[in-house]
């Protein structure tokens, strides 16, 4: 099954400061069909303004993964932890049974970024946060695993407490990368982050989304210079 959902169809917020898509149900967007794909609960796609952000709030029991497209977010927590993430890179916080946090655009100019939600395999555990640079070169034409749980070998990838894993790509115009779930029962969402591709017969722009899933593998194709996001769930 691949299901297409145009980024027309997603929900929408903008609070000025921000402006946001909901691949999911979220806050005030409510749609029964879109509410979570296998452990994959949320993917948001916001646009924040310079020198706005989320003040501190809490979380628990969720695995939130941050993929920045331009700009840079800026992370503080109440483990101590502080760092700055550019376009390109990714953060992986896993809430466990509870932690405060807050994520600010301190540059110039607007900041884009995909957030993704993933359900934990267990509720509560320790806190814990990471970053890391993921240079687009190292992941042309082939995905790379940007965040991993622990049963995948993913050495290279941050770590998130939940049989998922999310990976990224760089996909040149005309040439095509193959990917491979464990199983054809898998839950895999795809957003290309810019560009647009084509899966089976199913064509998509920048910042749709694809629902796939009972596929043994899935050829992503490049219609246009495209860097894509994908998300292989439980």
């Amino acid at each position: 099954m691949i299901e297409l959902r145009p980024f027309n169809t997603l929900g929408a917020a903008n609070h000025g400061w921000l402006d946001a898509r909901h691949h999911f149900s979220f806050a005030n967007y409510h749609d029964p069909a879109r509410v979570h794909w296998g452990a994959l609960r949320v993917w948001n796609d916001d646009k924040i303004a310079a020198g706005t952000g989320f003040p501190t709030h809490p979380h628990s029991d969720m695995e939130i993964i941050t993929y920045v497209r331009s700009g840079a977010i800026t992370h503080r927590d109440s483990m101590g932890n502080e760092g700055r993430t550019e376009a390109g890179d990714v953060q992986v916080m896993s809430a466990g049974a509870g932690v405060r946090h807050s994520e600010y655009n301190l540059e110039d100019s607007d900041t884009t970024l995909f957030q993704i939600w993933i359900i934990p395999d267990q509720r509560g555990g320790e806190p814990s946060w990471g970053a890391r640079q993921f240079p687009k070169d190292s992941r042309n034409g082939a995905f790379v695993a940007l965040a991993s749980g622990a049963d995948n070998d993913d050495d290279d990838a941050l770590r998130i407490r939940a049989d998922a894993r999310v990976l990224g790509a760089t996909i040149k115009a005309g040439d095509s990368v193959t990917y491979t779930p464990r199983r054809a029962d898998r839950h895999l969402y795809l957003v290309p982050a810019a560009g647009k591709v084509r899966i089976g017969e199913v064509e998509a722009n920048a910042r749709d989304g694809v629902a796939i899933t009972q596929l043994d593998s899935v050829t992503i194709t490049a219609i246009e210079d495209s860097e894509v996001v994908l998300v292989d769930a439980a």
